[in-house]
C-alpha cells in the first residue's frame, strides 16, 4: 500500500505546490493567518476530512480529523504556517504545512485499509506565542500514538533536540528628576536595568554549558537630561531541559530583584511569550522515518545526527506523546534558517519537489506505525520509560 500512498501524492503534487507558493508569496504573521488556514482547511475538507476551526478560541488553528471505520491508531501531523516579521517565510512553514497536507492526503487513500485516525492539526504562532502550547495544555495531544512534522533544511538531518525556553519581561518604575539641576531626587530606572545585565552577566560563569541567556533592552528613557522613571528589559531562558531552566529563571529573576533593591525601584516581571519545554525525540519513531528515508535512495552518509536548533514548541507535545522532528534539504547551498537567503530558497522548485518528498516520507512513517504493531510497541515502551 505505500505505492498507492506515494503515487496518491505524485498525483496531487502539484496543487500541494500551488498552496506552498501561495502561503510563501502571501506571509502572515502568528495567529492572523487567515488565508493559509482558510486554504489548508478547505483542501482538507475536499479529503473527506471533518474540520473543527478556531480550536480553543484560536482564530486560525484548527484540527482535521479521518476517522478509519476499523480501529487502530491515532496519527497526528503538524501543520505551521505563520511567517516572520518583515522577511516572510524565512523558515519555511509554507512547506512544514504543504508537507503535513501531502502526507493527509496519502493516508486517508489508504485508511480504510489501514485502519486507524489521521489527524492534521493546524497550530499558528509557532515563532512567537505557539499554539500547540495551548492545545498540549489542553490536553489535545493526550489520545495521539505519535506526532509527527519535518522541517525544510539545507541538509537532511534527523530528529533531535530543543531547548527548554522562558521570555521573561522585567520592568521597573522609578523616579524621574531633572539629570543636571536636581539628580538627588531621581530614582534611576534604566540604572536597574544596567545592574541586571551586569549581574546575568556574572551569573553566566556559573551556568552549565546547554544555558543561553540573552537579553536587551526594550525601554531606557526618553532623553539623557531626564532620569527614566520607566526601564525594561526583555530576556530569553533557556537550557536542555525544564527543570534546569526552571532553576536559571528563578536565578535571573533574583538577578532583577536585587537590581530594584540596589537602585530603589519597583520590580515587576512577567512572560512576554509563552514558555516552551525541551523536544525528546522518540528515537524508535524517528529511526523509522531514517528507515523511510533509506528505502527512497537517501544515504547515511547524506543525513546529519539531530541537533539543537534552538526553542520549539513541538516540545510541549513530544513530553504527551511520541514525538519527532527531522529535516528535509530543499537547498543545496547552506543558507540558515530565518534569512532571507533561506527565504527565497524556499520558494523554488526545487524546495516543492523536496517538499512533495518530505510529504511522502511523513506519510509512510505514519503508515508504519498503522500497520506495524511491534513497532508502535517498541515506541510507546521508549516514550513511557522517558
Amino acid at each position: 500500500m505505500k505505492s498507492t500512498l506515494n503515487l496518491t501524492i505524485q498525483k496531487y503534487a502539484s496543487r500541494l505546490t500551488e498552496i506552498a507558493a501561495f502561503i510563501g508569496a502571501h506571509p502572515e504573521l502568528g495567529h492572523e493567518e487567515q488565508q493559509a488556514s482558510a486554504l489548508l482547511v478547505a483542501e482538507l475538507e475536499q479529503l473527506g476530512f471533518q474540520v473543527d476551526r478556531g480550536v480553543l478560541g484560536l482564530e486560525t488553528a484548527f484540527i482535521a480529523e479521518y476517522r478509519s471505520a476499523k480501529s487502530g491508531p491515532i496519527v497526528a501531523l503538524l501543520a505551521e504556517y505563520d511567517a516572520l516579521p518583515e522577511i516572510g517565510h524565512a523558515c519555511g512553514h509554507h512547506l512544514i504545512c504543504t508537507m503535513a497536507l501531502g502526507a493527509a492526503a496519502g493516508l486517508r487513500a489508504v485508511a480504510d485499509e489501514t485502519g486507524g485516525t489521521i489527524r492534521v492539526y493546524g497550530t499558528p504562532a509557532e515563532e512567537t506565542k505557539g499554539a500547540k502550547i495551548d492545545m498540549t495544555a489542553a490536553g489535545l495531544f493526550d489520545d495521539c500514538d505519535i506526532a509527527i512534522m519535518a522541517h525544510p533544511y539545507y541538509a537532511y538531518e534527523r530528529s533531535g533536540s530543543s531547548l527548554a525556553m522562558d521570555a521573561l519581561q522585567f520592568e521597573f518604575h522609578g523616579k524621574a528628576a531633572h539629570a543636571a539641576a536636581n539628580p538627588d531626587l531621581g530614582i534611576n530606572a534604566l540604572d536597574a536595568v544596567i545592574q541586571l545585565f551586569n549581574s546575568v552577566n556574572a551569573l553566566r560563569q556559573q551556568t552549565r554549558d546547554d544555558a543561553r541567556i540573552h537579553g536587551i533592552i526594550s525601554s531606557g528613557g526618553q532623553a539623557p537630561n531626564v532620569i527614566p522613571d520607566y526601564a525594561a528589559a526583555r530576556f530569553y531562558v533557556r537550557s536542555a531541559a525544564r527543570a534546569y531552566t526552571d532553576e536559571l529563571t528563578r536565578k535571573v529573576t533574583a538577578c532583577a530583584e536585587a537590581a530594584g533593591i540596589a537602585t530603589g525601584c519597583k520590580m515587576t516581571v512577567s512572560n512576554y511569550e509563552y514558555s516552551y519545554d525541551e523536544l525528546r525525540t522518540n528515537q524508535a519513531l524517528s529511526d523509522a522515518f531514517t528507515a523511510n528515508l533509506f528505502a527512497n535512495g537517501i544515504s547515511e552518509a547524506d543525513i546529519q545526527p539531530g541537533n539543537d536548533h534552538g526553542s520549539m514548541d513541538l516540545g510541549n507535545v513530544s513530553l504527551r506523546c511520541p514525538a519527532i522532528h527531522p529535516f528535509i534539504r530543499i537547498v543545496n547551498e547552506p543558507y540558515q534558517l530565518h534569512t532571507v537567503e533561506f527565504r527565497d530558497a524556499a520558494q523554488t522548485g526545487q524546495a516543492y519537489e523536496a517538499m512533495v518528498f518530505g510529504a511522502k516520507m511523513l506519510a509512510s512513517t505514519a503508515y508504519d506505525v498503522l500497520t506495524d504493531s511491534e513497532l508502535l510497541q517498541r515506541i510507546k515502551a521508549e516514550f513511557s520509560a522517558v
